[in-house]
């Protein structure tokens, strides 16, 4: 199979796997692939929107119905768990709209959350918002990146063989350099 044949089978659906945990990169990958013509950008931006919701509001059920046990089960994790969750509940709103753009705390913040007294209808519709910006962010950033990358190729063209002038230019003087550096004396052996 091709890559267009395999994106078009599976582009969308590994979007929204990967936009349930993490999923920047593969966002990014996304939109770079809606520039190339592979995907529709509206709908990477709409696949990860819903993959995004669906990964906080399962991790925030998590932390709401089952972390609690956790917690009570392993005591020096609750204690250093219990300062963190100080933090969480006093800046809840904050924290739910800008989870999503903190690299390596999208789980943990769901699950901390669901671990407040935060409502689940609030932070149903503070996750819709958030999920909202950082899809059309990261989608746009890769749609952007492509276009970017693509017009520097195609300038670059222009200018190959001037390129490959200086690296040649360069390698030879770096030998010549080389070559022309006075040796140093081996000590003598003993």
């Amino acid at each position: 199979m091709d890559l267009p044949a395999l994106l078009e089978q599976y582009g969308y659906a590994l979007i929204f796997v990967g936009t349930l945990a993490e999923g920047e990169t593969l966002l990014m990958l996304g939109g770079y692939f809606a520039h190339q013509g592979y995907l529709q950008l509206g709908g990477v931006i709409a696949t990860a929107f819903v993959g995004a919701v669906c990964g906080d509001q399962l991790f925030f059920y998590i932390g709401r119905h089952h972390a609690k046990g956790l917690l009570q089960r392993f005591p020096k994790l609750r204690d250093k768990v219990q300062v963190a969750l100080h933090r969480v509940e006093n800046h809840q709103v904050k924290i739910v709209l800008t989870m999503r753009f903190l690299w390596g705390l999208r789980i943990a913040l769901p699950i901390a959350l669901g671990l407040t007294s935060m409502k689940l209808r609030r932070f149903f519709w503070l996750n819709l918002v958030s999920a909202a910006v950082w899809s059309c962010v990261f989608a746009v950033i890769g749609f952007g990146a492509s276009r970017l990358f693509s017009k520097l190729v195609e300038d670059l063209r222009h200018y190959e063989y001037w390129i490959a002038g200086v690296l040649v230019f360069i390698a030879l003087a770096a030998l010549v350099w080389h070559l022309g550096r006075p040796r140093r004396a081996k000590p003598p052996a003993t």
